[in-house]
């Protein structure tokens, strides 16, 4: 790799890990030598951009394809241009797509060209008065460019302008903006394009009398009663991902008609892309029945109207919902609505905003090439059956729970990871969803004892999630000793935790549930206890964590003779001894120490003496893994004809009569 390549992948990270200037695969850079030019491929994000993620193509060619006449026909003429591209490809069989922009950068003569759409500047070019400003601003060495169709239509327009811009200056522009389309940077230095980068932000923020503050605010309580529902009103062959946002930057669009109209309509073609080109306000929010029937009606007359459901829906006073096929895309979808918000504030500074007309807006909505940058950003998911399945696994940071949450999520499920360990719970969050994946996981510190933390907790996974499909009540402690040695408050934090605590979290989520399932009857949910072989069999000196598993069991089936007319299933998975994970062997506190201490094994000197022992009385010859239990978790989740359920998994340890 040249120095120059080199160089062009280290300024695509930097303005591409910005946020305010680069959104899902938006943007674009190139770097070219005398007969080859590098361009990032569609759909791909200048983030972590590697250089197998830039296309390269003969320039020679590009030039002979600037000449070339093609067909009147928008949709035609794209799909001829595309054609046409693959054709000036060094590999034709690279795989990925060069960007549409290609004869862009390859028309502009500086080695490196860098397109962003920062907020700031299309709060310029997406203003009544950007044309005088901006030549206010930047003076004459800076090329305006009025709207145009992206595409083959802005490449002859933009190289008219170019070609008179080098005429009268003897050089090619440095900076060129691109109306309701954000700015391209040139030159033969990096260095001097992050030097025209800076200079142009610096001159609009001090154009911006009051820069943007924005604060999270409080996530109502309606939010259980109506969003998953919404869930299900907007549901096609799988259900999709609805997060709700809502912070001081939307709240103030949502409070009526005439302030949500302001936001109405998209600035720029990435809003049209990730958004779509319109949404629906909803204005019944003070009553959940009302908001769904309201919602019913807009619901019908949006489909009809395009063809495809919203990714939008503006609830009054509450937020903004967003609503993708996964949780990837919902981030992305948000983000780019409030960056059509951030734009509208700033547009004011500039004499006030200036939409895109409804032919430009169906032009993106209909362009086959948007549709495909679309697709690719979306990265990859697993084909497993948890796909669209959100899971709240209580307890999920350590032990059974961690394996349980990291299976479910890289079968493809939105995970929601409840422990009392904010470290270890935050840890796990940020090591899945460091994956390129389009699920997401979430950490929430929470203590299944306390009801009002597991409300919060409920509260939580709808407004991220949208819903909850799976619960799994994991989170359990042990606490071993004879009659003699055992204390009431060990006695009783253990019956809490492992009785109590899953009586908080069932009944919390089935609230959520049945909400479900009155709009979609015919959708199934699951609530499942990890209990233990302590469940089925007494367990010597280990009285209170074995009476708290039997209690759970017969939770598990009062639980599921009640629920089951809302077609949720309660099972519980009773698991055998889980010897490798830190409930048994922590150096300090795992039950081999405890049983060691307790004298529960007779003769036993040491913590391998224990372990040799608990190993010799299962049929099996090991303790339980992840895995196993897996297998019995996706047993009760994929059959339609079991409830009320204690099914072992103990290696033979524990046999049913």
């Amino acid at each position: 790799m040249n120095k120059y390549l080199k160089q062009l992948i280290e300024i695509s990270r930097f303005y591409g890990s910005k946020t305010d200037y680069v959104i899902a695969g938006g943007g674009n850079t190139s770097c070219k030598d005398e007969k080859k030019i590098w361009v990032k491929a569609s759909g791909t994000s200048l983030a972590n951009i590697p250089i197998d993620d830039f296309v390269v193509l003969h320039r020679n060619k590009l030039k002979s394809l600037s000449e070339q006449t093609f067909s009147n026909d928008p949709q035609q003429r794209e799909v001829q241009v595309k054609e046409a591209l693959s054709e000036c490809l060094v590999d034709p069989n690279f795989g990925k797509r060069p960007s549409v922009e290609t004869s862009l950068h390859e028309l502009i003569r500086y080695r490196f060209v860098v397109h962003t759409h920062p907020t700031l500047v299309n709060g310029l070019m997406c203003s009544r008065n950007a044309s005088t400003i901006t030549h206010k601003l930047f003076g004459e060495k800076a090329l305006f460019v009025p709207y145009t169709d992206p595409g083959y239509t802005l490449f002859h327009s933009l190289k008219k302008k170019v070609l008179s811009f080098r005429k009268a200056f003897g050089e090619d522009p440095k900076i060129i903006f691109l109306e309701n389309h954000g700015v391209i940077a040139s030159s033969d230095s990096v260095g001097e394009i992050k030097k025209i980068y800076r200079e142009i932000m610096s001159a609009l923020q001090t154009a911006i009398d009051k820069p943007l503050e924005i604060t999270s605010q409080p996530i109502p309580g309606m939010v259980i009663e109506t969003v998953p529902a919404v869930r299900m009103m907007l549901a096609g062959d799988a259900f999709p991902v609805v997060r709700l946002c809502t912070n001081s930057l939307l709240l103030p669009y949502t409070r009526n008609k005439t302030s949500f109209d302001k936001i109405s309509k998209p600035f720029i073609p990435d809003t049209v892309v990730y958004c779509r080109k319109e949404w629906i306000y909803i204005e019944n929010t003070s009553n959940p029945d009302k908001l769904l029937e309201e919602l019913g009606h807009k619901l019908k007359e949006y489909e009809d109207r395009n063809g495809y459901k919203p990714k939008i829906v503006v609830l009054k006073n509450v937020g903004v919902l967003g609503i993708d096929s996964d949780s990837r895309s919902v981030h992305t979808v948000l983000k780019v609505f409030e960056d059509l918000v951030k734009i509208r504030y700033y547009s004011e500074f500039f004499g006030g905003g200036k939409v895109l007309t409804n032919s430009q807006i169906d032009f993106i909505d209909q362009w086959e090439v948007e549709n495909y940058r679309r697709k690719i950003s979306k990265g990859s998911m697993s084909g497993h059956s948890a796909r669209n399945m959100i899971a709240l696994v209580t307890g999920g940071a350590q032990g059974f729970g961690k394996g349980i949450t990291e299976a479910l999520f890289h079968s493809g499920a939105d995970v929601v990871i409840a422990d009392i360990n904010g470290k270890k719970g935050k840890k796990l969050e940020n090591h899945l969803n460091d994956q390129a994946l389009k699920n997401r996981a979430l950490f929430m510190k929470a203590d299944v004892t306390r009801p009002k933390e597991v409300k919060n907790l409920m509260v939580q996974t709808v407004a991220n999630f949208g819903g909850l499909d799976l619960l799994i009540s994991n989170a359990g402690v042990l606490k071993a000793g004879s009659l003699d040695e055992m204390d009431p408050e060990s006695f009783n934090l253990v019956t809490k935790v492992n009785y109590t605590g899953y009586f908080n979290c069932a009944k919390a989520a089935s609230e959520i549930f049945i909400i479900q399932q009155k709009q979609r009857p015919d959708k199934y949910s699951d609530i499942i206890q990890i209990n233990s072989k302590s469940g089925l069999k007494g367990s010597n000196k280990n009285f209170a964590y074995a009476g708290s598993k039997f209690g759970g069991i017969g939770l598990t089936q009062s639980f599921a003779l009640e629920l089951i007319p809302f077609k949720i299933k309660v099972n519980s998975i009773c698991p055998g001894n889980f010897f490798d994970g830190p409930l048994w062997s922590d150096p300090e506190n795992g039950l081999f120490v405890q049983y060691l201490r307790a004298g529960k094994v007779p003769g036993a000197k040491s913590i391998a003496d224990v372990k040799r022992q608990y190993e010799s009385l299962v049929p099996m010859g090991r303790g339980c893994e992840v895995d196993d239990v897996m297998k019995a978790i996706w047993y009760a989740v994929d059959q339609k004809y079991e409830t009320g359920q204690a099914i072992p998994v103990t290696g033979g340890q524990v046999m049913l009569s």
